[in-house]
Order: structure tokens, then C-alpha cells, then sequence
């Protein structure tokens, strides 16, 4: 017998039950935080960044249609729609940042969910699915954490060690 008949006989041929098989048992050693956590984050902070985007001129100094959308549009209640106005404003700029850096997510994740309610119930009550979807991300954010390609996790190990 030849050395390449000996060779080949030792190969185990992967049938494609055990190729599907291998392929899934890798596939199941990768953290669902390595997986989802950074599309999430991605996800929701381009979402609101934008719209954040919408509302200023240059970092933060609202724009005249801005005012008016808060003032006849959206019929938030209790803030007054100038107040309201920045503040969405400037929750829409900085949070989002934070998600991409992945630091203080969580808080940041809570925060542009309760803008998400207050948008459901007041601004879009009909925009529910759309909703859902940033209600899905976010509490993923909120529950699961920011994942390991985060600032968040970075910190948190620096001070497990010390």
C-alpha cells in the first residue's frame, strides 16, 4: 500500500451532517455580545444622530423649524416646547456618541428609550412598529450590555483586576 492510500484512509471524510454540525458548534461559541451588541449600539445611535442632525445648525443651536415642529406639532405635555426642543436636541447628539464609544451605555440606552416613549405616545402614535424595532435594540443595550468591543467593558475589567 502506498503512503498517500494510508493517508487519505486516515482522513475522516465530513459528511454534510457533520460539516452542518461543526459549523453550528462554532457558531454557538461566539458571545451573543460579540454578535449583536455592536449592531445594536450602531443601530440605534445612527437613528437618533441623524435625527438629532435635523434639528441644528452646527453643534447644537436649533433651528427656527425645529422650534416650530415642538411648538404645533409635537404636542408634548408638561415641558415647554422650547425646553422640550433642546432637550431632545441635545439627547440626540450626545447619547448616540456615547453608544459608538460604548460608554455609559446602558444610561444612554435608557434615555433614548425614554425618548422612544415619549415619541410613541406623543409625536408618532402610529409609527408603533418602527418603535418597537429602537424598543428592541435598546433593551437589548440595557440588559445585555454594550458587548466586549466597548469602552464600557474595558473600564469595567481595568477595575475588576484592581
Amino acid at each position: 500500500m502506498s503512503t498517500s492510500t494510508i493517508a487519505n484512509r486516515g482522513r475522516a471524510r465530513l459528511s454534510p451532517a457533520r460539516l452542518y454540525l461543526a459549523v453550528i458548534e462554532r457558531l454557538e461559541r461566539v458571545s451573543y455580545d460579540t454578535l449583536l451588541a455592536v449592531p445594536a449600539r450602531l443601530f440605534i445611535a445612527v437613528t437618533f444622530f441623524l435625527s438629532g442632525r435635523t434639528k441644528v445648525d452646527g453643534l447644537l443651536t436649533l433651528k427656527p423649524s425645529t422650534y416650530y415642529l415642538f411648538q404645533f406639532e409635537y404636542k408634548i405635555p408638561v415641558i415647554p416646547p422650547d425646553i422640550a426642543a433642546h432637550i431632545a436636541a441635545f439627547n440626540e447628539t450626545l447619547f448616540p456618541v456615547l453608544l459608538v464609544l460604548g460608554l455609559a451605555s446602558r444610561f444612554s440606552a435608557l434615555v433614548l428609550l425614554g425618548m422612544t416613549a415619549v415619541i410613541e405616545v406623543f409625536v408618532y402614535p402610529g409609527a408603533w412598529e418602527t418603535h418597537l424595532g429602537w424598543t428592541t435594540a435598546l433593551a437589548f443595550i440595557i440588559f445585555r450590555g454594550p458587548g466586549a468591543l466597548s469602552l464600557d467593558h474595558l473600564i469595567r475589567r481595568k477595575f475588576a483586576r484592581s
